[in-house]
């Protein structure tokens, strides 16, 4: 029987109503959510620094909570989320306990963990974890380091599944490996059958991020009604086929343009797609529409994994803080550009020299690339002051320029409801690699209640 997967989370902060439409409105037999990006675990790093406990996409309990009715009437679906982040086993102590209250508590819970390499980093030296682009090394940066997580792949899950696991919760996985692990538990397909793998990868690239394919930031998008947009669906045959489609009578709309621009979304080469499972080959790929909201995918090809897995690494790298001010009047980018001025002027006087500061007049064309010039009548542009520091009290002088500029600033200023910028702490990306040899998954699978039962500290 052809295996339906369906994805209805593209990112952490993407619409929680989508699982439930989805759902309603769709028989599946996988749901995949996907929660992370280098971005969310920076973020996940520093809920981990202010709790032991977090550190993971809390949207996931919240989703749940709202599918649990699904749960409960289509006893043959399953989810496969990497929403545990920095911290899968919290995740599931806590999904646990509301599947326990909801009266779901046999259903088992599988958590694919490993990936965590941040106890290797001080013992690696510092001339290890090259950066993926400059192959310069990690350094003294190492003791600034708040995370590094491997990009694992699709084994674990599988795994996971073949365990009796109903939900599968992963830290950092790749995202098509989403997809990827259901296909390969329910077609039992060979692990060096390369063509399969890519065939399975390129359908959680197509889904990994929700309703883009589906009318959703598309060149298009106005043929498509958005406000209760379709999630997508993929349909995989045995034979690696496969088609993709959203919900009946859903919005959005699924057209081989649409699939086209999600399949050379963040690809880089497309000869050579690399993802811990496979590499893949899109430039073998046939995409065609077969009906309506229906389009076929079809002649993936790949070839044999690569020796050696992505590692995302984020590290402490000073604060920042940014301010806005609507600016108005028919001399506004003018008086914009004084205000600027008046802000650096002052911190001067202060003493303060930033080693970092960016200022945008949006509504000019600062924000639009390629807009030399700015538009003609133009009455009022925000005005964007950002800024960058080793040190959080520079920050802190920055913040309090803004709201003085009220009385003794130029006539023509607004925004100051929103009060003095925000100083927080900067977490810069590092992107490594690091041998498959060196990462060891591991699962663990066991009931609702069970997890409810345990502490997130234990847990962990």
């Amino acid at each position: 029987m052809t295996l339906r997967i369906a994805n209805a989370a593209g990112f952490w902060g993407d619409w929680t109503l989508a699982p439930q439409h989805l759902l309603a409105n769709a028989k599946v037999d996988f749901l995949t959510l996907e929660y992370l990006a280098e971005l969310t675990l920076s973020i996940m790093a520093r809920q981990r620094e202010k709790n032991p406990a977090r550190g993971y996409a809390q949207d996931f309990i919240n989703v749940v909570d709202r599918i649990a009715p699904s749960l409960h009437n289509q006893e043959s679906l399953k989810i496969v989320t990497n929403a545990g982040g920095l911290n899968p086993h919290s995740c599931a102590v806590a999904l646990g306990q509301l599947l326990a209250d909801r009266g779901l508590g046999g259903i088992p819970i599988g958590v694919v963990a490993g990936d965590d390499l941040f106890n290797q980093l001080g013992n690696s030296g510092d001339t290890q974890w090259p950066h993926f682009d400059t192959h310069a090394p990690l350094g003294g940066r190492v003791a600034q380091a708040v995370s590094a997580n491997a990009y694992l792949g699709a084994l674990p899950i599988c795994e996971a599944l073949q365990q009796g696991s109903r939900i599968v919760i992963t830290g950092r996985v790749a995202d098509a490996s989403l997809t990827v692990g259901p296909a390969m538990y329910h077609y039992g397909w060979d692990w060096d059958n390369w063509d399969r793998l890519a065939a399975a990868s390129v359908a959680g690239h197509l889904i990994e991020c929700g309703a883009q394919v589906t009318g959703g930031y598309r060149t298009d998008w106005r043929e498509a009604s958005l406000a209760r947009i379709g999630y997508p669906i993929v349909e995989i045959a045995e034979n690696g086929q496969l088609t993709v489609t959203k919900p009946d009578a859903s919005g959005g709309a699924v057209t081989r343009q649409s699939v086209i621009e999600q399949i050379v979304y963040e690809i880089g080469d497309p000869e050579a797609y690399i993802t811990p499972d496979v590499v893949v080959d899109f430039t073998t790929l046939e995409v065609a529409a077969i009906g309506d909201d229906r389009v076929a995918v079809r002649g993936a090809s790949g070839k044999p994994r690569p020796d050696a897995l992505k590692v995302s690494l984020a590290y402490a790298d000073g604060y920042m803080a940014s301010g806005q001010l609507l600016v108005y009047g028919r001399d506004c980018i003018v008086k914009a550009r004084i205000v600027a001025d008046l802000i650096t002027d002052r911190l001067r006087q202060e003493g303060v020299e930033l080693e970092k500061i960016n200022i945008e007049l949006l509504g000019a064309g600062d924000g639009v690339p390629g807009l030399t010039t700015s538009p003609e009548g133009l009455c009022e542009v925000v005005l964007r002051v950002s800024a960058c520091d080793s040190k959080r009290e520079s920050l802190e002088a920055f913040s309090r320029q803004l709201a003085p500029l009220i009385t003794n600033g130029p006539a023509g200023l607004a925004g100051y409801a929103q009060g003095r910028p925000i100083v927080r702490k900067i977490y810069s990306y590092w992107p490594t690699t690091v041998s498959r040899d060196d990462v060891t998954p591991n699962v663990a699978v066991q009931t609702a209640s069970d997890w409810a039962t345990a502490t997130p500290t234990q847990a962990n």
